[in-house]
């Protein structure tokens, strides 16, 4: 089955939908939608976005706090467009109805978080993602020129290789004509034709055994665009969130938002002893790969598997108002945040690489676009200021509307597009192989490819992955397609990617920090 549209939007967060929205006015819109909607990175988003609005603060503040952040590999010219568009960007999701908490006196209550020398984060209580995410669906469904198809996983990009044309990553004349995609509910394979195509398909998250991203963060969106021949960098800026609740089994792992270290609450060792300050002036609101490192490095000093993070100092009032659901979750685990601690531990949070886009959100692949997590754009650098993603993902967006849409009349439906052909092929009953690869793959990672690294570590990895590579693509040649397969696909493709990009850096910088390459002052 064919389907034609003008604009194909893969990926249904903040950048995917608010994309939608804004094309919408000038041609047909498909949305692909891997899970529900609203199963997303955005949704899991709890701190909030971060916009320059009052008198107290400056675009100069919160580019030199990016830059700071980024550890000196950020696009400078990248950084001060974000910074500067995001007054306008919040003023669209407040009119597309996304609420942000407001003080007694009416005005935005605005939070501050690690790196950051302002209160300037937009938030609504400790959901903000929920939040942005639930505005942005009302709105999309109501909207007659967007089709939307939940449960329709991305299987490939379609370009000249379909019609069985020779394309290489060196010739840059690699076009894209939509994709081809699985219904998860009937198995059925359908082929989006699109005049433009547009990924917003998130994280990597569950590259890792430990993850505060939702299970559908396989990296497909970079995965797909990467055996398109697409460019990608930055892949090995892989940014672990210092505070998930520490609660083995859990998956996604519970996000402890780093607002809450912005009110007030202190990092602690097991034996209740204060240890950020050893590490950086900032304390606990250092930046996110300080934090985590630091933590990372006293859990192995004490042989622990946790530290705690103290909030209850705050007030009871402040924590029920502003962080209820990290309040009700901790307490049906039994812990009363307002009198206990918090057991946390690092988790895999965000990709501050992926594809690498322009100002104007292209791709290196012609009518293909990009936004949000998938994507390097050259704001985050070697490590991302909190609350940045949200603002960079309607950001390029943005851009990407305007390019795409003085564009489109220029561009036809491509002819001759064959159906996907699953021809030779049987249904796999070794699914064992599946989830044992995948559990291999998240313990190569996580091992050896996590907040410390060594060439060894990253050579063992490389080596191991390669096995399972072998592996999977033989037993995909010979299945009909299925989720698992492609996401183990996506998920070998995409710590492929990290490996490599961490073995070619010979330096420790941000969220890439070697025992090889001791890191400079």
């Amino acid at each position: 089955m064919k389907k034609n549209c003008d604009f194909l939007v893969i990926g249904s967060g903040i950048a995917g939908l608010s994309y939608a929205i804004k094309v919408s006015e000038f041609g047909k819109v498909i949305i692909l939608s891997k899970s529900s909607l609203n199963e997303t990175n955005t949704q899991y988003a709890q701190g909030g976005i971060a916009a320059v609005t009052e008198k107290y603060d400056s675009y100069e503040k919160h580019i030199e706090d990016t830059l700071k952040a980024g550890a000196g590999l950020c696009n400078k010219e990248v950084v001060e467009i974000v910074v500067k568009e995001g007054r306008e960007r919040i003023k669209e999701l407040i009119n597309w109805g996304a609420e942000f908490d407001k003080s007694s006196s009416n005005n935005f209550d605005l939070a501050k978080e690690g790196g950051h020398s302002e209160n300037r984060i937009f938030h609504h209580k400790d959901n903000t993602g929920f939040e942005i995410q639930r505005a942005l669906i009302k709105t999309v469904k109501n909207n007659k020129n967007i089709e939307i198809y939940e449960y329709h996983y991305a299987l490939e990009l379609i370009t000249q290789h379909h019609l069985n044309q020779v394309i290489t990553r060196k010739s840059g004349n690699v076009e894209c004509y939509g994709a081809y995609a699985l219904n998860l509910k009937n198995n059925h394979i359908t082929t989006f034709i699109s005049k433009i195509t547009f990924i917003a398909t998130g994280g990597i998250g569950n590259v890792y055994q430990t993850s505060t991203n939702p299970t559908i963060a396989t990296g497909d969106g970079i995965a797909m665009t990467y055996r398109a021949k697409g460019e990608t960098e930055n892949m090995e800026f892989v940014q672990f969130h210092p505070t998930s609740l520490f609660n083995p089994g859990e998956r996604p792992s519970f996000l402890i938002t780093e607002a809450l270290r912005g009110d007030g609450a202190i990092l602690k060792t097991q034996q209740g002893k204060t240890f950020m300050k050893k590490y950086d002036e900032r304390g606990s609101l250092a930046p996110r790969d300080i934090v985590a490192r630091a933590i990372d490095n006293e859990m192995k000093i004490s042989g622990s598997d946790f530290v705690y993070l103290d909030a209850t100092q705050i007030p009871e009032k402040r924590l029920t108002e502003h962080f209820p659901n990290i309040l009700q979750k901790c307490k049906s685990l039994g812990i009363d945040i307002t009198k206990n601690f918090i057991p946390v531990v690092p988790a895999a949070h965000y990709l501050c690489g992926g594809i690498k886009v322009n100002l104007k959100a292209e791709t290196s692949i012609k009518y293909l676009y990009a936004a949000g997590e998938a994507t390097s754009t050259g704001l985050h650098g070697a490590n991302r200021l909190a609350s940045n993603s949200l603002l960079e993902a309607i950001v390029f967006s943005h851009f990407a509307f305007e390019n795409s849409t003085n564009k489109l009349k220029n561009i036809s439906h491509k002819e001759g597009i064959p159906e996907w052909n699953d021809e030779g092929t049987s249904l796999s009953e070794e699914m064992i192989l599946i989830t044992q690869a995948n559990k291999e793959l998240q313990q190569i990672m996580s091992s050896y490819v996590g907040i410390v690294r060594s060439n060894l570590r990253l050579k063992r990895a490389f080596d191991r992955l390669n096995i399972i590579y072998t592996e999977t693509e033989d037993l995909f040649k010979k299945s009909v397609v299925t989720k698992e397969i492609c996401e183990l696909r996506n998920s070998i493709n995409t710590a492929y990617l990290i490996i490599k990009m961490a073995k070619d850096r010979k330096e420790s910088i941000g969220l890439h920090f070697t025992i090889d390459y001791p890191p400079k002052d």
